[in-house]
């Protein structure tokens, strides 16, 4: 049981789950808050549901690239590459895991249904298949990347709408997924390389590629500035947005200049804090209007 529970959690990638579902939280919380009322009982099922769903679109992903798996050093001991489960026991657990999660997401509402069921045929059945054809599989990726606090804000309403708030939420986590993901896939590019990934804009750790994760990580300083400008934040989230934006664009700068693993990875590691760091911030510095 030990074993299986161990494959599990890297079948579903648990700790990025875990991160995709603290987006969703976050956002539900927010949602809450400009309702003015919150549900624990639906936090927890929107906290199971998005686990779930996210662990399933993950298995769907491993599924497809078990051969790939193979082929890299950081993804060769997974347990469909190294033997230890077979592709159709983790197509039952990610098919289970999918539908189990939808149906507590539906509870919640519809719209917050089929956003679920529609990440997980975006990341799974577009994004993972293009991420061996073109680049352009980092802004496909980005859309189903991105609706975890769309995701979660809808799921604090019985009758969600759309209105500057989700969409902004939206906004700030695509907009990031840029330079998070090209600065991994220049840190990880021989592995990539490997199984074919074309993950950097020009395929290549050169200038342009280098130039394209400084100039995302510099969009996010104004559009994590958005909350504060249409009024559903205060003035802490800018600060704190302004300084660890410009704290991320000056990493990404040095990367631009140097084009160097160590800058990568700086910029790298500095994207795994700076979302959920924001996140809490307006959170807590909400302004409901």
């Amino acid at each position: 049981m030990k074993d299986f529970i161990s494959d599990l959690k890297q079948l579903i990638k648990v700790r990025l789950s875990f991160t995709v579902v603290f987006s969703a939280s976050i956002a539900f919380l927010v949602g809450s808050r400009a309702q003015g009322d919150i549900n624990w009982l639906n936090w927890a099922i929107l906290t199971i549901g998005g686990l779930l769903v996210t662990g399933s679109a993950n298995g769907f992903n491993e599924i497809i690239e078990r051969d790939l798996d193979k082929l890299m050093k950081r993804t060769a001991d997974r347990p469909l590459p190294s033997g230890r489960m077979t592709s159709g026991q983790a197509l039952v657990l990610s098919l289970l895991m999918g539908l189990i999660g939808t149906l507590l997401l539906v509870r919640l509402n519809f719209l917050t249904g089929v956003l679920s069921v529609f990440s997980i045929l975006m990341y799974a059945f577009f994004y993972t298949p293009l991420k061996q054809k073109s680049p352009i599989a980092v802004f496909v990726g980005a859309f189903p990347g991105a609706l975890p606090p769309l995701i979660g804000y809808f799921a604090a309403f019985k009758e969600p709408f759309i209105d500057e708030i989700p969409l902004i939420l939206f906004g700030i986590q695509f907009v990031w997924q840029f330079p998070h993901f090209w600065s991994i896939a220049w840190v990880l590019d021989e592995d990539y390389k490997r199984a074919g990934f074309r993950l950097l804009p020009t395929t290549r750790k050169d200038t342009i590629s280098a130039f394209m994760v400084f100039l995302s990580a510099a969009l996010l300083i104004p559009v994590s500035l958005l909350p504060t400008w249409y009024g559903f934040a205060g003035y802490t989230l800018a600060v704190v947005s302004l300084l660890a934006g410009l704290v991320f664009a000056y990493f990404a700068l040095q990367l631009f200049l140097k084009r160097d693993l160590a800058s990568a990875r700086k910029v790298m590691f500095t994207s795994f804090f700076i979302l959920p760091l924001m996140q809490l911030v307006l959170l807590f510095d909400f302004i409901k209007i």
